[in-house]
């Protein structure tokens, strides 16, 4: 799997789309899946899952008060995200009208609204849709689909995507602690870290304590780095109302203490206390092998029964109870991934405490469609509680409405439902990356320094001060 595919950017992924990688690779349009179909349909490019959930999530839209007389093709994108924004910017920037609607990853939105390439929603959807999304949909997820100057929305939030730490739940009980509680009392990294170590002591069969992401790509710029620097009270950008801009006008904050931490920790946990550049009171608990990682690497030795803990996108819930065979709350849990210091202990605002990077996908307008009315009654449709529970339920995607998670149950939505309780948390607890025109750039330095830095090439100050220069330089060409 691609460094970039959507699994890295976002966490909306389900085991569907990663059976269907390997022919789901295509450029936009290469294989229809219609709700009606035809030459005069609506074009929307999204995933081969919602074209293999086309006629549940077309009743649920017709449910949902759209127009029978619409029809909807469904064109699958590129299952790397990568290739599917540049298929995007292709059309866009040509000037085409087909397809109509995007599903773009929120991770890139933004710089097709500053373009000016999508329509501004605030004019079209109905004060009662807007007002709906306004109150109830997570904030961060609407900020990450909005102009970052006017606030104006440009993109629906289809679903999020939010990480959480899986576990061997038997193995940690049988080690003699007690997990009561962990399913939304958050612990520390400290102690996470001898709660790991000691598991992998008493189980000589495992090759890991802990799996996760840290590659040179961009799911460590946006993701599992910032997360875990969050945690432990440090930010790319200062405080989190700087994290969408203004660029060129906010401080760049990668070079202290927080930052530095949080290299420290991944180094102990690969290499040892003893490795240089280490944190010399954190015990091993993993492999070196992690700055190779992905989100599928890092899943396979889990569900292979070789890891003990594992931070994954929920995603990998499904994968692990069939293809491991694990059973929900028995030998296997989740639960919210650990913190650094207190959010008290920050000096940032919104940084602090446990922190899950916050993914997912909009729905976009092409601003060049001749079908605009039709785009909007389906926007209209999808921000609906009850298609929102349909998508969670046929396709396992979080929505962006996160009472609609909390009332799910598991008549309606599967094994999922054991867990709402984590992800819940999770979801209130989320950070989004610093998505602005600036990013695309920020994003492969930030990944680049990074794991310079995990493999003990840079030291943690040398490597976050060059990321600061190059940040600082990017920051003044993109204003």
């Amino acid at each position: 799997m691609a460094g970039n595919a959507r699994t890295g950017a976002d966490g909306g992924v389900s085991r569907r789309q990663v059976l269907a990688a390997a022919s789901t690779t295509g450029v936009v349009g290469s294989v229809a899946g219609c709700l009606g179909g035809g030459t005069d349909s609506l074009q929307i490019t999204m995933d081969q899952e919602w074209a293999g959930a086309a006629d549940t999530v077309k009743n649920a839209l017709y449910d949902a008060g759209l127009d029978e007389d619409i029809r909807i093709e469904i064109l699958p994108g590129d299952f790397d995200s990568g290739a599917r924004r540049a298929s995007f910017t292709s059309a866009l920037d040509a000037g085409r009208s087909r397809p109509d609607m995007f599903m773009m990853d929120t991770g890139w939105t933004i710089p097709f609204i500053v373009r000016d390439q999508l329509v501004d929603l605030q004019e079209v959807l109905s004060a009662e849709t807007l007002e709906y999304i306004e109150s109830d949909y997570l904030q961060a997820a609407v900020e990450a689909a909005s102009h970052p100057e006017s606030d104006a929305l440009y993109g629906l939030p289809l679903f999020q995507g939010y990480p959480v730490l899986h576990y061997r739940k038997d193995l940690v009980e049988a080690a003699g602690y007690d997990t009561s509680g962990w399913a939304t009392e958050p612990i520390s990294w400290n102690r996470f870290a001898e709660v790991a170590a000691d598991v992998v002591d008493q189980n000589g069969n495992l090759d890991y304590g802990f799996t996760t992401q840290a590659a040179n790509y961009v799911g460590t710029a946006c993701c599992t780095f910032n997360e875990m620097m969050t945690s432990w009270g440090g930010a790319y950008f200062g405080d989190h109302e700087n994290l969408f801009g203004p660029v060129g006008d906010r401080p760049v904050t990668v070079d202290e203490e927080p930052v530095y931490e949080t290299i420290r920790m991944m180094r102990a946990f690969m290499y040892g206390p003893d490795a240089e550049y280490a944190n010399s009171d954190l015990p091993r608990v993993t492999s070196g092998n992690l700055v190779e990682f992905t989100e599928e690497p890092s899943r396979q030795p889990f569900t292979d029964g070789r890891a003990a803990f594992m931070r994954n996108w929920p995603y990998a819930i499904p994968i692990n109870l069939s293809d491991g065979g694990f059973t929900a709350g028995e030998d296997y849990d989740v639960m919210p991934l650990p913190y650094g210091v207190e959010e008290s202990a920050s000096a940032y605002e919104g940084a602090g405490g446990s922190s899950h990077a916050l993914g997912g996908w909009n729905l976009a307008i092409n601003e060049n469609t001749t079908r605009l009315e039709e785009c909007v009654a389906v926007l209209e449709a999808f921000a609906n509680p009850e298609v929102m529970l349909t998508v969670l339920g046929e396709i396992g995607l979080l929505p962006p409405d996160p009472s609609v998670l909390e009332e799910a149950d598991e008549s309606t939505v599967g094994g999922l439902a054991q867990f709402v309780d984590t992800l819940t948390v999770a979801g209130k607890n989320t950070v989004p990356r610093p998505v602005t025109a600036a990013w695309p750039d920020e994003s492969p330095r930030i990944a680049s320094q990074v794991t310079a830095a995990y493999r003990g090439v840079k030291s943690p100050e040398e490597a976050m001060g060059d990321l600061k220069e190059r940040l600082e330089l990017v920051e003044t060409e993109v204003q």
